[in-house]
C-alpha cells in the first residue's frame, strides 16, 4: 500500500466480506487488521479480497 486511499481500499474490500466485523490497514506499516467470524469467512478469502483489490498478501 502506497498512500492513505489504498489502505482505505483494502479496508472497503475486506468489508464487503460476510463475517468481517472490523478491518483496519496501514499503508505507513503496510499491515492489515481483521476481525472476523471463522465460521463465516476463512483467511484464504480475506488474502482473495486483497488481492483482487491488486494489493499483495505477505506470506
Amino acid at each position: 500500500m502506497a498512500c492513505g486511499g489504498c489502505g482505505q481500499n483494502v479496508r472497503d474490500a475486506l468489508e464487503a466480506l460476510s463475517g468481517i466485523s472490523s478491518a483496519t490497514a496501514d499503508h505507513e506499516r503496510d499491515e492489515v487488521r481483521v476481525e472476523h467470524d471463522p465460521s463465516t469467512v476463512d483467511g484464504a478469502a480475506i488474502g482473495d479480497a486483497i488481492e483482487d483489490a491488486r494489493y499483495d498478501v505477505a506470506d
